[in-house]
């Protein structure tokens, strides 16, 4: 493999979780997306509060993810063979950890209403 292609990095993706679970995920994620934004217009800003209390979660976030892709791909941390492994079990945990405290502040917000000034 020359080139790393966004076709590539698709196909890799479909061959790890599955054809349906990662579409699932992507849409998943982009629910999670609009949502945030749509909280964002609404309240015109950040709840300090609510971002506080969405990123306690973040470590659950972090350790879920982890735990999911590994399971995903049959490995283990005795398999982890070099420093790229590292970062990029690294960068698994930081996106698990961002993606599990922006759902739990949509989810604050979507069921504590609109912010009161």
């Amino acid at each position: 493999m020359k080139d790393l292609t966004f076709e590539t990095l698709i196909a890799v993706f479909e061959e790890i979780f599955g054809f349906g679970l990662f579409w699932a995920m992507v849409a998943a994620a982009a629910l999670v997306t609009v949502a945030f934004v749509y909280v964002l217009i609404r309240d015109r800003n950040l709840e300090s509060r609510r971002l506080v209390r969405a990123e306690l979660l973040a470590p659950v976030g972090a350790i879920a993810a982890i735990w999911f892709v590994q399971a995903m791909t049959s490995s283990g941390f005795r398999d982890i063979g070099g420093p790229i492994d590292v970062i990029v079990l690294i960068g698994i945990g930081v996106a698990g950890g961002v993606g599990l405290t922006i759902l739990s502040y949509v989810a604050q917000a979507l069921a504590g209403g609109p912010q009161r000034r």
